[in-house]
């Protein structure tokens, strides 16, 4: 839906679906209730999540059509879309594998190339389209420097030709369409300052030669081309885990004129990790009811002197021995953004309204998504019904903005 700073929706990766059917057969049994509880005299926004399966079956003609007259008779668009899960994201053990496959393949670029084409064709006039994607791959995959280095060589590589693909469709359509790189923990990029400096370092350094080269455009022109096409989609779970400055960050990112594709709207689960050794433990207890088997829970713990321990899951951090230096944990846990106090534990509602007072006071991205895609696993004492859940979120939202 159209809000003042511009357009919001929520992730349909939230819904369980393996294949086109199930997806499509998930947004006719939610979609009318989300939009009369929270856009029922306007249209709705769609933050669409296809697996490659699925972007398969929706990229049959037939398919397309009878999506597009659904979107139609329903009042919603989609102006974004979701490509980081490739394959199955519920009802299985998802882990590392959320990277699989990575921007060093081809699947991975055949797969995003094929999610513009259908985004291109459903974009309404006169909006700019973007798909989130993978950051680059997995860090701990890379065992030595030399490997790690070369496949974010390769992954750049490939991020590139989808930039050029984005170019030409600019060309033919007028559609902006953006690739916008989601850093979050343990990926090749999992900070904001490691995409900034992946983004001037390499992407730059090895984009412009080849836009140069193979389009015929000056150095100034190539660099254009490439800051229009990729961007950054900025996960506050994501950013608020690595317990980074918004401000600080949009303002490099607006000073080096690096765009943001959209903000994903989510929150992680936190706590101060203080008081006696037994008013630890129980805080530590209350993070171990959040240990489930599907997805990664990375647990980044501060430390009173400012440094940050990394933990690539939970079990790691709850095995860790007792360290009364650590102040804080927070352990990436999509929670409901419109939660904010989970028994003897905090979500990170705080960073999202932060980012989102510096979205109204200065508009940085026309794409707003509400992403809390763990509805099946969080604990039943704050699981709702799915459309009911999915309406206080955006709701939240809405009040947050006015």
């Amino acid at each position: 839906m159209k809000v003042k700073t511009g357009h919001l929706t929520y992730c349909t990766n939230i819904h369980a679906g393996k294949n086109w059917t199930e997806d499509f057969d998930a947004l006719q049994q939610n979609f009318p209730a989300i939009k009369q509880n929270v856009a029922p005299g306007q249209p709705l926004g769609l933050g669409l999540r296809l697996s490659h399966e699925a972007s398969m079956e929706l990229s049959n003609p037939d398919s397309l059509t009878a999506f597009k007259l659904w979107l139609q008779q329903n009042e919603a668009y989609v102006f974004t879309m979701n490509g980081f899960p490739y394959g199955d994201f519920h009802r299985t053990v998802v882990k590392e594998n959320v990277h699989t496959p990575d921007w060093t393949t081809d699947e991975r670029k055949d797969y995003t190339i094929r999610l513009f084409h259908i985004l291109k064709s459903i974009l309404p006039a006169g909006m700019d389209g973007g798909i989130s994607t993978s950051p680059l791959s997995y860090r701990h995959w890379f065992k030595t420097t030399g490997d790690f280095n070369a496949a974010k060589h390769t992954a750049t590589l490939n991020i590139i030709e989808v930039a050029k693909v984005l170019h030409e469709i600019q060309a033919e359509t007028g559609q902006l369409l953006h690739l916008d790189i989601e850093p979050e923990p343990d990926g090749i990029l999992e900070t904001g300052r490691e995409f900034i400096d992946w983004f001037e370092n390499d992407l730059l350094v090895l984009g412009i030669p080849v836009i140069t080269s193979q389009l015929n455009l000056n150095t100034e022109q190539a660099e254009s081309l490439l800051k229009k096409h990729i961007c950054l989609c900025y996960d506050v779970c994501h950013f608020a885990i690595g317990y980074e400055n918004h401000e600080n960050i949009l303002k490099e990112l607006e000073q080096k004129g690096i765009g943001v594709g959209k903000i994903q709207i989510s929150a992680a689960l936190k706590a101060d990790i203080t008081g006696t050794a037994a008013e630890r433990k129980l805080i530590k207890q209350n993070f171990a009811s959040f240990n489930e088997p599907t997805y990664l829970h990375q647990v980044v713990a501060l430390k009173a002197d400012g440094d940050l321990i990394r933990y690539p899951d939970l079990p790691p951090a709850l095995e860790a021995n007792e360290d009364d230096t650590i102040i804080q944990w927070r352990s990436h846990f999509h929670v409901p953004i419109s939660i904010k106090e989970i028994g003897l534990l905090q979500s990170t509602q705080d960073d999202i309204i932060t980012l989102l007072e510096l979205q109204k006071a200065n508009p940085f991205t026309n794409h707003l998504e509400v992403e809390t895609y763990t509805w099946e696993v969080l604990p039943e004492q704050i699981k709702l019904p799915i459309a009911q859940s999915i309406s206080n979120e955006l709701n939240w939202v809405i009040d947050t903005l006015a």
